[in-house]
């Protein structure tokens, strides 16, 4: 009679099953291909600056950009705006009716629009669909050996492709936030004045008296920071495609994700610095 094998046995001439790595192993690579990624966008970012004052100076490229990255972008801003502002709208004033403060409805509206909604709502979701597109666009052109094919003529990749992408991002964030900053007050005083008979004088004037330039700066700078990080994870993400349209669309879906992710530490990483640079009032 034969031995009874145990669980762990393995059969004669059968592969060995590799080991899987330990918690600590797969966070120390986790750690190492995060650095990897930041030195990537990092290099792409020099690249771009060093490749700026060179001629040709890609001007029509930049302005095509300008139009694919902001202007197409606009419908989405427009709508996110509007009815981000009639939400905020509605949830504070029934918060606040409950405590008779009602008339505070315009200050904290202009104060959360103008530090933080409108730059960094506007960058997560438009910069959702700027990303994912620069991906798709920059990988479809990596699988089909396109971007071999603007090396092997000498040109630069990094001029031809990512700098147009980099001044288009950062000149079309800051638009967009000043246009949903605007629509997002404009939405709110519709719902305050429409349902809640909310005079549109006062609101408008409770809302300018609140607001301070501090405010403004702390939040639209912000947008300039945004739209390179957009840019720049897009074009990493798709220089980065390998295997077909499988991995397009891969690397479209990562770069949706490490855009948003990325806004949002950034986000937090900025308020600390706006908040010591640009001291409110009191």
């Amino acid at each position: 009679m034969s031995e009874p094998r145990g669980p762990a046995s393995v059969a004669p001439g059968a592969p060995e099953q590799p080991a899987s790595p330990g918690l600590v192993p797969r966070i120390g690579a986790t750690v190492l291909a995060l650095f990897e990624r930041i030195g990537d966008v990092s290099w792409l970012l020099l690249g771009s600056l060093r490749s700026l004052p060179r001629r040709p100076f890609e001007g029509r490229q930049i302005l095509a950009q300008i139009d694919a990255i902001g202007v197409q972008s606009t419908g989405l801003v427009v709508i996110t705006g509007t009815f981000v502002g009639m939400v905020m709208a509605l949830q504070f004033v029934l918060g606040l009716q409950k405590f008779g403060g009602m008339e505070y409805t315009g200050r904290v509206i202009s104060l959360s629009f103008s530090r933080e909604l409108a730059p960094s709502l506007t960058a997560v979701i438009v910069g959702g669909r700027i990303a994912s597109g620069i991906a798709a666009e920059i990988g479809s052109m990596v699988v089909t050996e396109q971007v071999d094919a603007i090396r092997a003529l000498g040109a630069d990749p990094i001029k031809k492709l990512v700098m147009p992408r980099l001044v288009a991002a950062v000149v079309a964030m800051p638009i967009m936030a000043v246009i949903a900053f605007l629509l997002g007050m404009l939405g709110a005083l519709v719902v305050c004045s429409l349902q809640f008979d909310l005079p549109a004088s006062f609101f408008i004037s409770t809302a300018l008296d609140s607001l301070h330039l501090a405010d403004f700066w702390s939040g639209y700078l912000k947008t300039p920071f945004f739209g390179a990080l957009i840019a720049l994870i897009g074009c990493h993400c798709g220089l980065r495609t390998r295997g077909g349209t499988q991995g397009v669309g891969a690397s479209t879906t990562e770069a949706v994700v490490l855009t948003s992710v990325s806004i949002l530490v950034s986000d937090l990483l900025l308020t600390n610095l706006f908040a010591i640079l640009f001291k409110r009032p009191p």
